[in-house]
This record gives C-alpha cells, structure tokens and sequence, in this order.
C-alpha cells in the first residue's frame, strides 16, 4: 500500500520509475549478461526499476568475468 502523492493518479510511495513499462523489474532474471559498454557494474543496473529494488550496489566484473550481488545473488556474465 502505498501514499496518495501529487506524481500520478495512483497510489506510488515516491516519484519513481514504477510506472515506466519501457524498464525491466529490478533482479527479476538471475542471470545477465553484460557487456563492457555496461561498465561499470551496478545491481540494479540504469535498465531495471528501483522502486522495489535493494540500494545499488557496485560490482566488480572485470577481472573475472563475473559477479553476483550481495543481496540479491542475481549473478551477472561479462560476454565481451
């Protein structure tokens, strides 16, 4: 349930990217594949929506080629 805000005609808890179709929903696949222009890593990534998301957190992906998240073990594969 959330608060009656002036942002929409519905019920949001703040003026996020809720409502926005074009945005995946945050941590809703378990595995990525990122590429280096997705650099630098970061869970949620800028295509996900934030509004039910963990705080972000950065990844280190370089090295390895692969990372998951510390809070939601969404597991992310570097493919270039």
């Amino acid at each position: 349930m959330g608060i009656r805000t002036d942002f929409g005609d519905g019920l949001v808890s703040h003026s996020t990217d809720a409502r926005n179709p074009d945005l995946a929903a945050a941590s809703a696949a378990k595995t990525f594949d990122v590429s280096r222009t997705d650099l630098p890593l970061s869970c949620p990534t800028p295509g996900q929506k934030l509004w039910n998301a963990h705080p972000r957190v950065y990844l280190p992906i370089e090295k390895t080629g692969e990372a998951s998240c510390p809070y939601c073990g969404t597991q992310y594969r570097l493919v270039d």
